[in-house]
């Protein structure tokens, strides 16, 4: 495998299409049939797959021909890299297109496509061609019956598990987009994941894509089948996390890649190009500390934790819920925020053993009471009550308001003293603090209120009037 992977432009959507400029001109129709299968309607019915215009004589011609020029060059040119000349590539694009048709996609399942498609891809020397075949698999699988009827088969189930482990950016990106495919259909999911729990290599191949490459689509692509596979399998999840290299492994000089920091590369790549993207990874995050396991790796003297806090920490304070941001931002960022505060909380109450908890960035501190205010100026404004009081927005409010609370029972007078220096602890951020904390977290407000007398007795007096305890 090369040492980095970057490149798919493919266009992703839930069934993927082929690049636009070698999508067939007319979605509704394909090539027109030879001249002895147009003459006459009853012929065309005949021809025509289901209620579509689609020929069958020309979807079988294609595929016949891909599979001798297949066989052919692998006979004379066994390691020489093929190339699809363009009238070929062109016809196996209209035959991608077609296959986001229900009828066409069981036509071809009856046809026995997948095991045609499985056994170019075995004997493929053309990356774009590989890239093709899986993306025909791809919507193929995006109907339910053919889905349950493609993943019947183990041996494709094992190769395209296999091509995880490609070098090449887009037959990743499709490869990734079928397996979710799959794995979204819940009547047969376990299938996947029980071959995903025999294929060790799965994890490694998806951290190395993680950690070296550098494409915004196929990061997040990665990412939501990383998230599937541990939202639907918590035990997966504890065995990738916990997972160390073998003897075998070792000798055969596999790199072994810790899969939180892997995690973390990916989301960087992604903090400046893709919003969703990292919302996803740090949802990741978020899973793995919801286990022992994952609070024990994170905890360990040396291990990720301090990564992964900084990371966060900084996404935090400089990208979310910034001071000049309208309070609709919030509504708009109140998903990711939930995960990033998630994180965090998680990592604080287990700081204390990879450093000390005096060590928590002012910028943090200061961001956590940012949050608060905006969550207060968004309940205050919002033209919805309904908006305002949302699921997602009294989540995040909750966990704001824990978080909040763990940082205030340790405070000390002169980090309250900076806070207010820098003007992150102002009588409007301390008012929206007071409502966040009070009256589930009185202790906490009482360490607030305590450190405040000690250093601005004027607004300790007022937070005092305002929210007597």
């Amino acid at each position: 495998m090369n040492n980095s992977i970057d490149g798919a432009e493919e266009e992703e959507k839930e069934r993927s299409p082929p690049p636009a400029g070698l999508q067939s001109p007319h979605l509704d129709r394909n090539p027109s049939p030879p001249p002895d299968q147009a003459d006459g309607e009853e012929g065309e019915d005949l021809d025509a797959i289901g209620d579509t215009v689609y020929s069958k004589h020309w979807l079988f011609s294609t595929l016949t021909r891909v599979i001798q020029m297949v066989a052919e060059y692998s006979e004379e040119n066994s390691e020489v890299q093929m190339q699809l000349s363009d009238d070929d590539e062109e016809d196996l694009c209209r035959v991608w297109d077609m296959a986001m048709d229900k009828d066409v996609a069981g036509f071809l399942q009856e046809f026995k496509a997948a095991d045609i498609l499985l056994g170019v891809i075995a004997k493929s020397r053309c990356p774009r061609l590989t890239e093709i075949c899986v993306g025909i698999l791809g919507n193929i699988a995006c109907f339910p019956d053919t889905c349950a009827t493609l993943s019947q088969n183990e041996d494709l189930g094992a190769v395209l598990l296999l091509l995880l482990g490609d070098a090449d950016p887009p037959t990743l990106l499709e490869t990734t987009r079928l397996l979710l495919t799959c794995l979204s259909h819940k009547d047969i999911c376990f299938l996947w994941l029980e071959r995903i729990r025999q294929q060790t290599s799965v994890c490694s191949s998806v951290c190395f894509i993680m950690s070296s490459s550098t494409n915004t689509d196929l990061l997040e692509k990665v990412g939501e089948l990383v998230d599937k596979l541990f939202d639907l399998d918590e035990e997966l999840m504890k065995n990738w996390l916990t997972s160390q290299p073998n003897e075998k492994e070792e000798k055969d000089g596999e790199i072994h890649l810790d899969l939180s920091l892997c995690l973390i590369e990916a989301a960087k790549q992604l903090r400046s190009e893709s919003l969703n993207g990292l919302e996803v990874y740090l949802h990741i995050v978020q899973l793995l500390t919801t286990v022992e396991e994952g609070i024990q790796v994170f905890a360990a003297p040396g291990g990720p934790g301090r990564t992964v806090w900084d990371f966060v920490s900084d996404v935090l304070s400089k990208d979310l819920c910034q001071p000049n941001d309208l309070p609709v931002v919030l509504h708009e960022q109140k998903s990711i925020l939930i995960q990033a505060l998630s994180v965090l909380q998680a990592l604080y109450r287990c700081q204390d053993r990879w450093c000390s908890r005096n060590d928590t960035s002012l910028f943090l501190i200061g961001s956590v009471f940012r949050v608060c205010h905006h969550i207060s100026e968004f309940k205050h404004e919002a033209p919805d009550k309904e908006e305002a009081n949302d699921d997602q927005l009294q989540t995040l409010a909750e966990i704001t308001s824990e978080f909040l609370a763990d940082l205030c029972n340790n405070i000390q007078k002169d980090t309250v003293a900076d806070l207010i220096k820098n003007d992150y602890l102002t009588q409007k951020t301390c008012q929206a603090a007071a409502a966040c904390l009070l009256p589930n977290f009185k202790t906490s407000f009482q360490h607030l209120q305590a450190a405040l007398s000690e250093t601005d007795p004027l607004l300790a007096d007022v937070m005092r009037t305002q929210f007597p305890t």
